[in-house]
């Protein structure tokens, strides 16, 4: 019971992540199913959920398997903070075009190849987050993406109408990314693991700090770098 706390915590940050990253995904999957008739769209849309959640799975915990590689977790980190400093500069993830079609297989690989290119984000941060976790990291994605799912027009109406969140979620990948470089086995290795887990809050504030500060500076050269006639 004790550790129940901090398992929620883990629980509710890979919900929140999924939440802020993966509102691309959800659009792909409406725009592939909109070619389908109108009595196949639910199905295509559950169906290729259902299969991109599956493949999400099985992914993350490849790559969570991984994490336990020396230096792959500083790669990792910077990865991560990579794109969370492009998460709150606006930029949309590119997975290529997206073509609707009017047979509901084919829809349903789309989603599934689409949501595969598209899920490196996520599938990072959760990864970081559920740490050794297995049962954790499936739940946390079993519960999150069909909430995605159901809920895409209205959580991108939310992030439109309170950029706040944007930024929240920013920081928490920062956060996130700082424990995840404090605790790569390297260097644990090296300094120690009393030093490294004595380190592992400073370093993650200070990479939330490092994302909101440098996003908020590339902001502003963007928004100052374009003609006034499109400031206007």
């Amino acid at each position: 019971m004790e550790n129940l706390g901090p398992e929620l915590f883990k629980l509710l940050q890979i919900i929140w992540i999924n939440l802020i990253l993966s509102g691309d995904n959800a659009v792909v999957i409406a725009m592939a199913c909109r070619g389908l008739p109108a009595n196949k769209q639910r199905s295509g849309m559950i169906i290729g959920a259902l299969v991109a959640v599956v493949l999400r799975i099985i992914f993350t915990v490849i790559v969570a398997t991984l994490l336990s590689t020396p230096f792959l977790k500083m790669i990792g980190s910077c990865l991560l903070l990579w794109i969370a400093v492009k998460l709150v500069q606006g930029e949309e993830e590119q997975g290529g075009e997206v073509k609707e079609t009017d047979r509901l297989w084919h829809a349903v690989r789309t989603v599934a190849i689409a949501d595969a290119v598209m899920s490196l984000d996520n599938v990072l941060a959760i990864a970081a987050v559920a740490k050794d976790s297995t049962p954790l990291l499936i739940i946390g994605l079993a519960i999150s993406i069909p909430l995605i799912i159901a809920g895409a027009a209205l959580i991108m109406r939310l992030l439109a109408a309170f950029p706040i969140l944007v930024w929240a979620g920013a920081g928490l990948l920062g956060w996130v990314a700082g424990e995840m470089f404090i605790s790569d086995p390297w260097l644990v290795k090296q300094l120690g693991a009393d030093f490294t887990h004595a380190w592992e809050l400073p370093a993650a504030a200070f990479c939330a700090a490092l994302v909101i500060g440098l996003g908020y500076l590339l902001s502003r050269r963007v928004h100052h770098g374009k003609p006034v006639e499109q400031q206007a």
